[in-house]
């Protein structure tokens, strides 16, 4: 992906800045600066740069539990600030934001001056490639002879005014502020695709990544409703998690594993429960012995109306269009004549590794209490 040449700023230097990425810092740092860009700033405190980025990878981290590096320290003030605050994994951005800047906690606080150890240099590396080897490193006590070193340089996208720990402040050069106003959205997806690229390295096993970036947006799942809706209406059905039986007017479609894992809404992952299991299930896995063979039980069952009744094949057919996108599985699991113990031993195969993948991955199992 290639960004907007430029005759005054050597853009080639602004292209490499993702070249080395061993850690995830980079990206979250840069992307703080061009919200600040975005705002019309001309400067910014390290302390603002680094509680946005902090705000930016907390729905990757506390929601959708992705790998940002080796001993990352935003996973690490992430955890930190959930455990001290009970603060909600799909917390507003807004919220997440007013409590950092308020927060007097030492471990925040010494979590954030580790963030601030190497990223706001290191960000412009391809941009002084005269410095080598010793002139990046550096004690806590020299940060001001690094800031002094840098101030000495040409062509960069950002200076710093005097040391003051997190209270430092960058001021933006004109032109490239105004290059990065005149390109944003450009500049906004190559950043994202990098971003993308490195989480994928990190998370091999992880489907979805590009719409794990930001917050969990509302589900689509109205023709799913219609369809268990319409079932209730023909026959009883009862909920797998509490036994409650269903009602046109309390029925919440569940992802068996969650979204924040798989990141679809794929049929044979969606069953119907009511408004509050739904809430209380939250973003856990079900716990596969005490649910598994309910929920196959309960798909067999929809299985068996679909060629049962045809109002439920019409609107199982609806919902296929949108929410069965696997023609294999389509065939394994919804293809007419099937027994029981075949299907549920094909639904298995189909859910047991997404489930363990997850598993593996820190989403906990949950059992209704």
């Amino acid at each position: 992906m290639e960004l907007p040449q430029s005759s005054e700023l050597n853009i080639g230097y602004l292209s490499r800045l993702f070249d080395n990425t061993s850690e995830c810092y980079k990206f979250f740092w840069f992307q703080a600066v061009l919200q600040g860009v975005r705002e019309g700033r001309s400067e910014l405190s390290f302390e603002e740069l680094i509680d946005e980025m902090i705000a930016e990878a907390w729905y990757m981290v506390s929601e959708y539990h992705l790998n940002l590096g080796p001993r990352d320290n935003l996973e690490s003030v992430i955890g930190h600030v959930q455990k001290t605050t009970g603060m909600a994994p799909a917390e507003k951005k807004a919220e997440i934001l007013k409590y950092l800047a308020s927060s007097d906690d030492r471990e925040i606080l010494r979590l954030k001056r580790v963030l601030m150890h190497n990223v706001p240099y290191r960000l412009q590396a391809p941009f002084m490639p005269e410095m080598k080897g010793s002139a990046w490193n550096c004690a806590d006590g020299e940060l001001a002879r690094r800031v002094n070193l840098q101030n000495q340089q040409n062509r960069l996208i950002y200076y710093f005014a005097a040391f003051s720990g997190l209270q430092t402040r960058i001021r933006i050069e004109p032109a490239w502020a105004d290059y990065l106003k005149r390109n944003m959205e450009i500049v906004e997806g190559w950043v994202e695709y990098n971003l993308i690229l490195y989480l994928q390295r990190r998370n091999p096993n992880v489907p979805g990544i590009s719409e794990k970036l930001y917050p969990p947006q509302e589900r689509r799942l109205e023709s799913v409703k219609k369809y268990w809706k319409l079932l209730v209406g023909l026959q009883p059905v009862r909920e797998i998690y509490g036994g409650l039986l269903l009602t046109d007017s309390d029925i919440s479609i569940d992802h068996f594993v969650p979204w924040s894992y798989v990141a679809h809404d794929e049929l044979w992952n969606l069953l119907p429960t009511t408004k509050s299991i739904n809430s209380s299930k939250s973003n856990s896995l079900p716990e596969w012995d005490v649910y598994f063979g309910r929920f196959a039980e309960q798909e067999y069952f929809s299985y068996r109306m679909i060629w049962q009744y045809d109002s439920v094949h019409a609107q199982f057919e609806k919902c296929a269009k949108e929410h069965l996108n696997s023609d294999e599985i389509r065939y394994r699991l919804y293809r007419e004549g099937l027994e029981k113990t075949v299907f549920e031993k094909q639904l298995a195969e189909t859910v047991q590794p997404v489930y363990q993948s997850a598993k593996n991955c820190g989403f906990g199992e949950w059992v209704y209490r």
